[in-house]
């Protein structure tokens, strides 16, 4: 920074002043002059003593301030002498211009010292050179070059300088003349002054007089250890300008354009108008040089063009220089205030708009229209729990917060924390409940729009519906609906809310890990909130809603973060969810009142004393003529709306659906027959906008160009009356029933050697063995050695000279062998086909399924509806089920 120092400040260039802590500046011309007066030789030195003491003694300066013509004209140049050797001072920053103070900070011991030894020895004239590789911004060192890094030689000489480093430096040292610029200038020091601090500081007052020039070669190339921080240089005084402004009107013209540009600076800049304000009212501004010398000592540009500026001798050249330096600085200060302005503009809009809204608050609440924040949410937090009928328990938490509220102060973290708890507690529904309907017709007629058959489904809704109308009170029921994908397991949920007149709100519990999703989390943690059975009653509104929680039976476990399903215990337990505790309300909360929905695709899987707590419901799936109902009255139509297709555009009769269904979509479900279904329109779609169509029919011989080829063939690979050893069986699974064949050859019979190596037990002897294949599964392998054992023992009844199991190698296979099966109930299939291939009599085409023991009993086994639904899809007519599924 750059300022000028006002006549009142003539008494800080006294060595009895304390030091200016200030960058460096430029004193006023009056200044100038006292400096010059007593700075220089002669006989004065007593006067000088005398206008030392009255500075000291805090001599009151004239108040008046003669005009810069009045002041006296002063001749420096005249009265300064010209040594022809100097101390070279070297200044990292910028260089000093003549006739202008200015203070400068150094930060190194030996030359504080050696300066200071200086002033001790009446010799206060030095050299002041600029250093030609500039100081690195951040460490004030030196670079290897224009804004460089300092190098590693200059950290380790400086160690004092790395610890300082936050202090300005404007002087240094150098090691070699070559180092500092061949002009600079003569300074005289008024005033070393060192701070008193842990790391040394000093702050020099020098006077620059006259410019010098340096004599290369002068210097040792080389200093000694011991040698001071500051050498000798021969100097040379360049010759004093001396030009008249009437006879260069170019100059004289550059002349006054940068006076015109000063008076610009003053109105355009306010960091600077002080200083140039001052010089324009008080100095004598006719000499070209020394307004060149003003114009570098208070500019703001780089150290080069101001070391250029002072190398030049040219005044014309100097002044051209000058004018260079002023208008950067002039578009410098523009941007600046620019700047400013803006700033000012964008805090000044948010001050008033910050002012006006506390002046309207205070007029609210001057009114009464408004209170303040806190308590307009303690207001607020009262009137949503007014007229609820809330526990006691309840009661005593919410006044508890709230009077923890009001003690809290807006800023602090806990206050929001209170608050977000008061919002949970006030907001959830704790007495209101929804009507239900009482109308079983109605509800029966909205079950059977939305859904075709689950007879058995709609016939448990209907009975809740009948147990509440008679109690007159809601109730609460936890149902499971089993079953494989796509046969509406979750869509019926909201048909049983719209049919009993209640809100609804599903979530997913499959992969849940994380025990907080259903109970919260603590309070203590950062972003707690309730856990789903809290949410859902807060977003539903009331407290007896239809929750369906959906794939049960994929819950996770995690050792980690608790076990979901056992969390799952206490709130599907009509017993215990009456005062269900979140761990975020901590609170009871009462859920009995909720009817729970949930679905799941195998009950194996979910834990039994979860499974315990629900009333199963399974869903087999559709047959042949349900899928055809389904997707005449509800997919079709539903497709036809989203497609856009009208309804006479697009014909298609039930034989193509029979064909959708028994070849692309056998599915127990119909959620694949749906996919087909809208493929079908969609490619409608497009012949209807593309080639312009207005009737598309859709034919079993066209089906495949809309859907592509048949995705299922018959799994039936025998026509009529299959060979001896082969019966085709029953089997359940995930995604409905499927027929599989069990088939039993004769191997051929292999006699033991003696002395041959003997490989299975089987094969001793006479002993017939089996080989089993087909990808079976621990549990069918068992099957089949069961059936095995009863086989022989049976056969041993019928014939008792037939002796082929006993001595033949049988292959038992099971076909698709890629598909992994394990079960019991292909135990009776498995028996039938070995007494067939022993009896050689062909089984009649009839399908089985039934676990059989050792001693020939035949046990009940599941997934009937299934397996009928898949035995019917094949054709077969006749089926063989154990006696204790009669009932099913």
């Amino acid at each position: 920074g750059t300022r000028v120092l006002s006549p009142w400040t003539l008494q800080l260039c006294s060595r009895a002043a304390p030091p200016m802590r200030a960058p460096m500046g430029v004193a006023h011309p009056a200044l100038v002059r006292w400096c010059s007066n007593e700075a220089g030789s002669g006989s004065d030195g007593e006067g000088r003593g005398r206008k030392r003491t009255r500075a000291a003694n805090g001599a009151a300066p004239s108040t008046e301030m003669p005009s810069a013509r009045q002041m006296p004209t002063v001749n420096v140049a005249s009265q300064t002498p010209r040594p022809s050797s100097l101390l070279a001072l070297p200044l990292l920053r910028r260089p000093c211009f003549p006739g202008y103070y200015q203070m400068l900070q150094v930060q190194d011991e030996q030359v504080i010292a050696q300066l200071q030894e200086l002033k001790r020895n009446k010799l206060e004239t030095v050299a002041g050179f600029l250093v030609k590789k500039a100081p690195d911004d951040e460490t004030g060192k030196r670079g290897t070059g224009e804004g460089e890094p300092p190098s590693a030689v200059d950290e380790a000489e400086d160690p004092v300088h790395n610890a300082s480093g936050m202090l300005r430096e404007d002087v240094g040292k150098v090691t070699s003349e070559d180092e500092l610029e061949e002009v600079g200038t003569m300074l005289q020091v008024l005033n070393v002054h060192q701070v008193g601090s842990p790391m040394p500081s000093a702050q020099l007052v020098v006077m620059p007089q006259l410019r010098v020039r340096r004599v290369p070669g002068t210097a040792p190339a080389t200093p000694p250890e011991d040698a001071p921080a500051l050498f000798q240089v021969q100097v040379e005084f360049p010759p004093d300008a001396v030009v008249s402004l009437d006879d260069d009107e170019e100059l004289k013209a550059m002349h006054f354009e940068v006076i015109s540009s000063m008076k610009q600076l003053i109105n355009t800049s306010y960091h600077i108008k002080d200083q140039y304000d001052q010089v324009i009212r008080f100095y004598n501004l006719d000499s070209p040089a020394r307004l060149a010398d003003l114009v570098g000592g208070m500019s703001m540009g780089k150290r080069g063009d101001l070391q250029t500026l002072l190398s030049e001798n040219d005044v014309k050249a100097r002044m051209s220089s000058a004018l260079e330096l002023i208008k950067r600085d002039l578009e410098f200060a523009k941007l600046q205030s620019l700047v400013k302005t803006q700033v000012e503009e964008k805090v000044a809009a948010e001050q008033r708009k910050y002012m006006l809204m506390q002046q309207l608050k205070a007029i609210k609440q001057e009114l009464g229209i408004e209170k303040d924040d806190k308590s307009s949410i303690i207001q607020t937090f009262r009137e949503a729990i007014e007229g609820k009928k809330l526990s006691e328990e309840v009661e005593k938490v919410i006044e508890t917060e709230l009077s923890k509220l009001s003690s809290l102060e807006p800023a602090s973290p806990e206050f929001n924390v209170c608050r977000s708890y008061l919002e949970w507690l006030t907001t959830i529904p704790w007495d209101t409940l929804t009507e239900d309907n009482t109308d079983i017709k109605k509800a029966a007629d909205i079950l059977d729009e939305d859904h075709y058959g689950l007879e058995d489904v709609k016939d448990r809704i209907l009975e809740f519906m009948a147990v509440a109308t008679l109690k007159g009170s809601t109730q609460g029921k936890i149902l499971c609906m089993v079953g494989p994908p796509g046969v509406g397991k979750t869509s019926i949920g909201q048909s049983i809310a719209r049919a009993l007149g209640r809100k609804f709100y599903r979530f997913s519990v499959g992969g849940l890990h994380d025990v907080a999703e259903l109970r919260g989390h603590r309070r203590t943690y950062v972003g707690a909130m309730p856990g789903k059975l809290i949410q859902c009653i807060k977003v539903s509104g009331s407290c007896n809603p239809v929750v369906l929680i959906d794939e049960i039976d994929k819950i996770g476990r995690d050792s980690y973060r608790g076990d979901p399903s056992s969390a799952l215990l206490e709130i599907l337990d009509p017993n215990q969810n009456s005062t269900f505790r979140d761990h975020y309300l901590d609170v009871a909360v009462d859920l009995s009142k909720v009817l729970f929905v949930c679905t799941a695709n195998v009950s194996d899987t979910i834990p039994g004393p979860l499974l315990d707590r629900m009333e199963i419901i399974r869903l087999a799936g559709y047959v042949f003529e349900e899928k055809i109902a389904i997707a005449s009255q509800y997919l079709i139509p539903q497709t036809r709306e989203q497609c856009g297709v009208a309804e006479d555009t697009l014909s298609m009769d039930k034989e193509v659906l029979g064909e959708l269904i028994t070849n692309y979509a056998r599915e127990a479900g119909v959620r694949n027959l749906l996919k087909f279904v809208e493929k079908i329109y969609r490619k409608a779609a497009l012949k209807i906008v593309r080639d312009k169509e207005e009737q598309i029919t859709v034919t079993k011989k066209t089906l495949p160009e809309l859907v592509g080829q048949p995705v299922f063939h018959s799994e039936r690979l025998y026509d009529h009356t299959p060979p001896p050893g082969v019966v085709m069986g029953l089997a359940w699974t995930a995604m409905g029933g499927t027929t599989l064949y069990v088939e039993a050859a004769e191997r051929t019979r292999v006699r033991v050697e003696e002395g041959e190596e003997r490989k299975k037990k089987d094969h001793e002897g006479e002993r017939g063995y089996m080989k089993v294949t087909g990808q079976l599964g621990s549990v069918m392998g068992e099957s089949a050695e069961i059936a095995m054992t009863y086989s022989r023992s049976l056969l041993r009844q019928l014939d008792g000279s037939n002796n082929f199991l006993e001595s033949a190698g049988i292959h038992l296979h099971v076909p698709e062998g890629s598909t992994p099966k394990d079960g019991p109930s292909a135990g009776v299939t498995m028996c039938t086909g070995l007494v067939s291939l022993a009896l050689n009599a062909p089984v009649n085409p009839v399908a089985m399924t039934g676990e059989i023991t050792v001693t020939g009993k035949v046990l009940r086994v599941g997934g009937l509806k299934e397996k009928t639904i898949a035995a019917r899809r094949e054709g077969v007519k006749e089926l063989i089920f154990p006696r204790g599924n009669e009932r099913d």
